[in-house]
């Protein structure tokens, strides 16, 4: 069942947007009468003239549709100078009211184009089916044709100009949730490394579970990769790195490790290199962002450690490759556990628990109930020091001064970080990133 309808008017001329009143009622009454109760919501995209005022060309456009909206209350036309401002203010109506099946009424020839914004603006989680728009120059004719075949053909320069046009629009919102914040470790010398764990402020994510500054993007969520790429941008210009040399794991919640320069895996959950202006990160989000740090051999790591990959040793598997591949001392290794989920908040069924019990007793707390509580930080780091990393070396939870304490708890901190604990499937991620300064 369509659950919103989007007529795309953007590329008409202003004065056949203005007489089609009529035409544009019948369309929407034969949409109401295609649709199952209730009708859906209907977006109508028009395009708003540069040095218009606004507010006078709203009057004027399109007035017989007030009728409709009063009525129905589905209604809404939405002008914008670009046709990718115009399809974000769709896709935050859409997220509003939780749609993801969408119908879009549209001239053919805008078809190639309109698909080309929607890969960019809209993640898997959204359905797109499309009708035929035709309308004669007089606009005598306004009405809704099968599919056609033909469709424009776009060519590369086109798809680039259509990318640098919503990644300009993006770059142009405003931050959300105040300003930017990045934790650093002082344990981590800052002379030699650039590194930090983000929070969730300062970014354009609106989504409430995913805002501001969401930093990974998947086909079961709904904020597309060129709103992380806008967020990690404002991180990168914070922070002082180059999002064009930015290497993220790809998390498989296990133990392999990717070595920068190297044959890159399909998915790893560490990541080492010993080249300078590189940035690697391990997102998280009540998993572990672990950071590594060699300031002797001039190295460093990152992992994603959550609840199997602890268990998969995958913090020891990224100490061992930096030892192997650039010839560190273990013992001069310093490893940051940031921001995750602590024992106060995360459960694990008994038998996931009793192997953490293993590790130690005291990484379980109620070990006789059906889901004890976990500490994956305390794991993590009786296995690193079982590993040869010095315990002076380890920084987390269990720093005495508190004002030193970036290993917060993800799902007791709603107002910095994304928990999926917390927040369900839709949630948002955090990182940790570490690099080498020229």
């Amino acid at each position: 069942m369509v659950e919103a309808v989007l007529i795309d008017l953007f590329s008409l001329p202003a004065n056949l947007q203005n007489n089609i009143q009529g035409l544009l009622c019948n369309m929407l009454e034969t949409i109401e009468k295609r649709s199952s109760v209730p009708a859906p919501f209907v977006y109508v995209v028009c395009c708003q003239r540069q040095g218009s005022e606004r507010n006078g060309e709203q009057e004027s456009l399109l007035p017989a549709l007030r009728d409709f909206q009063c009525l129905k209350k589905r209604l809404e036309v939405i002008r914008a100078v670009t046709t990718a401002a115009a399809l974000y203010t769709v896709k935050q109506r859409l997220d509003e009211k939780d749609l993801s099946i969408i119908k879009v009424i549209l001239p053919t020839l805008r078809k190639g184009l309109m698909k080309v914004y929607i890969d960019h603006l809209f993640t898997a989680v959204y359905q797109f089916e499309f009708e035929d728009l035709q309308v004669a120059s007089d606009c005598e004719n306004l009405q809704i044709a099968e599919p056609q075949s033909e469709e424009q053909t776009l060519s590369t320069e086109d798809v680039a100009l259509i990318r640098s046009e919503i990644q300009t629009y993006l770059a142009s919102l405003p931050s959300l949730k105040g300003e930017l914040t990045i934790l650093r470790s002082s344990l981590i010398p800052d002379d030699i490394f650039l590194h930090g764990f983000t929070t969730r402020t300062g970014g354009i994510s609106y989504i409430p579970t995913l805002s501001s500054c969401n930093l990974f993007s998947s086909s079961k969520r709904r904020d597309p990769q060129v709103v992380v790429k806008e967020n990690l941008r404002r991180l990168a210009n914070a922070a002082g790195f180059n999002p064009e040399t930015f290497h993220r794991v790809k998390i498989d919640h296990a133990n392999a490790v990717c070595i920068m320069g190297k044959t890159e895996p399909d998915s790893y959950d560490g990541i080492v290199t010993n080249q300078k202006g590189v940035t690697i990160a391990a997102p998280g989000a009540d998993c572990i962002p672990v950071l590594f740090a060699d300031p002797v051999r001039k190295a460093c790591g990152a992992a994603h450690s959550g609840w199997k990959g602890t268990l998969l040793g995958v913090s020891m598997a990224t100490v061992n490759a930096m030892v192997s591949e650039f010839g560190c001392n273990v013992k001069d290794i310093l490893v940051v556990l940031g921001p995750s989920v602590g024992p106060c908040c995360y459960k694990l069924p008994h038998e996931s628990a009793k192997k953490f019990h293993r590790i130690d007793p005291k990484c379980v707390r109620l070990f006789d109930s059906a889901s004890p509580y976990i500490d994956i930080r305390r794991a993590t780091r009786i296995l690193l020091e079982s590993g040869g990393i010095l315990p002076e070396n380890i920084q987390d939870d269990s720093v005495t001064d508190q004002n030193q304490n970036i290993t917060f708890c993800t799902a007791c901190h709603p107002d910095k970080f994304y928990s999926h604990f917390r927040d369900g499937t839709n949630f948002g991620t955090q990182i940790g990133f570490i690099s080498i300064k020229d």
